[in-house]
This record gives structure tokens, sequence and C-alpha cells, in this order.
């Protein structure tokens, strides 16, 4: 096979590909959990149901035809869901507890490799993000773990949340590209075949901890992809960086 034609910027799926969500998330739960009279040592299970909320909410959205919202308005009524599922009622927790326990996701800490990556990733490649966090969220992830973006984009710059192909076209639009010159570095395979539709270059960042060892739920969409890497300094050394 010939080699791929580099592209001419780089978009980032963030949460799993380039922060690891589940470790962060039960880390800050643990406390909030203990607060709400509940077992801190089930943080790790309540990051887990908290984050399958998002797929179900993703899917509600497109079948709903609910207007977009940013995705801190979502993960507060995810929260609110999964306590109730401990058997707490989010009406009779403090209203500040709940708001600061949604941000753990404005905390999440960079895997090992990502900000040596994506730095030496930038030197080569514009890199921006094309992740359904909202704005307000990415920034203050980015200030948290040094991830040093050139831009922030996606579902709320483009108004549609992925896998809808309006959030990766938009993105190469606001580029200035083609969808073709534009690479969707992820390491979900569902959300590389939606790019890969959509014309995109796709780039696989393998994340076997993202779910904490447990297979991934969307392997039947794997494909053989422009890139794979074990890391984002292993696609640092692949694109020559």
């Amino acid at each position: 096979m010939p080699e791929p034609t580099l592209p001419k910027a780089l978009a980032f799926d963030v949460f799993g590909t380039v922060v690891d969500w589940r470790t962060s998330v039960a880390r800050e739960s643990a406390g909030f959990l203990e607060r709400v009279g509940q077992d801190p040592g089930t943080a790790a299970a309540f990051a887990d149901a908290w984050r399958r909320q998002y797929i179900a909410a993703m899917i509600g959205m497109k079948k709903s035809g609910r207007a977009f919202v940013p995705l801190d308005v979502l993960h507060r009524e995810m929260l609110e869901a999964t306590l109730r599922d401990w058997s707490v009622d989010p009406g009779q927790v403090d209203a500040a507890l709940l708001a600061d326990w949604n941000r753990a996701w404005h905390r999440l800490d960079p895997w090992p490799d990502a900000v040596a990556g994506l730095s030496r990733l930038k030197t080569r490649f514009p890199i921006v993000t094309l992740s359904n966090g909202n704005v307000a969220l990415l920034v203050a992830m980015a200030r948290h773990g040094g991830l040093p973006w050139d831009a922030i984009l996606g579902a709320e710059v483009s108004g549609f949340y992925k896998p809808d192909p309006r959030a990766y076209l938009r993105t190469a639009e606001l580029l200035g590209i083609a969808p073709g010159e534009l690479s969707l570095v992820a390491a979900h395979h569902g959300d590389l075949a939606a790019a890969r539709a959509c014309g995109l270059l796709t780039a696989y960042v393998d994340r076997p901890d993202e779910y904490g060892g447990a297979p991934a739920p969307d392997a039947a969409y794997i494909q053989t992809w422009e890139w794979s890497a074990t890391s984002l300094t292993d696609l640092a050394d692949q694109l020559g960086c």
C-alpha cells in the first residue's frame, strides 16, 4: 500500500484519546460520593456509569431533535441520573457541590504521552480539538493539563455533536482546507469511521486502559486506518515530527 498523503492539519478527539477521563473522574468522584453518604470505593463504577449516560445522550439528541446544548449541560443531567441510580436524590444535594462535581470533566488529566506528543505534532501541523466537549470545558481542561491546542473546535463551534457529519465537515471548513486534507486523531473506531465517511483522513491511537482494561464498546467499527499508533509520541514518529 502506498504511504498516505500527509494531512494539512490534525483534529483530535479528546475524551479517551488525549485525556484519561476514567481515572480522573473516579478520583474526583470518590470524595464527592463520600460527601453524599455513598461508598467512595464505588467511584470507578460511578465514573463508568456516568460515561455510559453520555453514549445514550448522544443517541437521544439525534433521535429527539432537541436543540443543541453544551456538553456541560448534558453532563449535569447525566450526573443527576447516575446519582439516582446510586439511590441519591440530586434535589437533596447542595447545588454548589453538584456544580463542582460536574466540573470534574474540566479537570481531566492527560495520558502520560499526550503533552509531549501534541507538542511534537504541533511543530509540523496545526492541532485543534474536534470534540463533543464545549469550549469552556475544553479550555479549562487545556489549562489544567497543559494541552497546547492551536484552536478549540468541535461540537459547540459547529452546532452539532459527533458523529453528525457536520461536526467533521465544519471543522475542515473553519480551517480553510478540504475534508481530505484534515486527519481526525482518535482512540475510537466509531468516531474514525464517521470521519472517514466524510472524507477525512484517520489516525488511530490505541488506549487499552480507557475503560479500565475492559473492551472498547465500538470494536465493530474497526477498519484499516491511514495511521495506527500506540501513543501520540508514536504518531509523531510516524508523521515525521
